[in-house]
């Protein structure tokens, strides 16, 4: 679901009564937020995402209504899923997903400042559990980011929303076979380094990469991500993302991530050489066991990082 990065619904929306239209059968609808393929209402306790772009890749508004309705129809259930209430057609034929409305995100959360270790750990077991049940059904979330985060207050419960980009191992394989997926996924820092390198074959790991910058960003002070990352729209800002998880981890070599060797372009050439950093040097004043799992978490060799499964048995 998309969610304006700079406004909070719970604390800048008009009353709805002021300014809202009707969508369907839902009253007094005020925008909160808009994206490329997206308008994002608020109707009381409902929110409705009113696709108004269609074909644009790896963007899907069906395919994320047919996830999420077989996510929720399974026994035990997705509680850790952001749960599709319905789906309809609006007057002027557009697509519309109507979702629960949940007031923050962990996005909203971090700029407030320092998140305390104990909701960060009430947060990121959420998150996991969630990762863990979608990962059990080879999907794969693809945009894993504080503001697909859904918070019920500031130390949880937690949701993922957002699965408009998410791969299904059925519903994907014909536009995007298993080893023939688009590389055009995630957002910003979250992005991990076998897509930045053109590895279509990419896996549920490129989520747990995400998980763990995210983590290293809410368990620093103050909360920024590990890695530097220019709007999408720049030119070079995939460039400068990969020489900033260089700069920060270390260029890697064929030992630290054997699986680039096979890539159409590898990392080993042509890029400057910056000495190996270990994750006490990179967050040297962080909790030692969120550290630890940062270090599970982000680093080259996708087969080398947990799985959720394995995370959350361990957390």
């Amino acid at each position: 679901m998309v969610k304006a990065a700079s406004r909070n619904p719970a604390d800048t929306d008009p009353p709805a009564s002021e300014t809202g239209i009707r969508i369907g059968k839902y009253n007094n609808c005020t925008l909160i937020a808009d994206g490329v393929t997206s308008e994002v209402y608020r109707s009381d306790k409902h929110v409705l995402k009113v696709i108004v772009q269609h074909n644009i890749e790896p963007h899907d508004p069906k395919r994320e209504a047919a996830i999420l309705q077989e996510l929720h129809s399974l026994i035990p259930s997705a509680e850790q899923i952001i749960n599709l209430t319905e789906t309809f057609r609006d007057r002027e034929q557009r697509f519309v997903l109507v979702f629960p409305y949940i007031p923050m995100t962990l996005g909203h959360v971090i700029s407030s400042g320092s998140i305390p270790l104990h909701h960060t750990r009430s947060i990121f077991r959420d998150i996991i559990s969630g990762l863990a049940f979608i990962h059990r059904h080879a999907i794969i979330h693809r945009d894993i980011k504080p503001s697909a985060i859904l918070l019920q207050s500031p130390s949880g419960p937690s949701c993922i929303s957002d699965f408009g980009t998410a791969w299904h191992p059925r519903l994907s394989s014909y536009t995007e076979p298993q080893d023939d997926k688009i590389l055009d996924i995630g957002t910003g820092a979250y992005r991990a380094p076998e897509v930045l390198f053109g590895n279509k074959g990419y896996g549920t790991s490129v989520d747990m990469w995400a998980l763990g910058v995210m983590l290293a960003e809410v368990v620093s002070t103050p909360p920024v991500p590990p890695f530097e990352s220019r709007p999408a729209h720049e030119d070079g800002n995939q460039l400068g993302l990969i020489l900033s998880i260089f700069k920060t981890m270390g260029t890697p070599t064929p030992d630290t991530w054997p699986e680039a060797k096979g890539f159409k372009v590898t990392p080993f050439e042509l890029w400057t050489v910056f000495p190996q950093r270990d994750w006490a040097d990179i967050l040297p004043a962080v909790d030692g066991e969120f550290r630890d799992l940062v270090s599970r978490l982000v680093c080259f060799e996708s087969s080398r990082r947990d799985g959720a499964e394995e995370v959350s048995d361990t957390s």
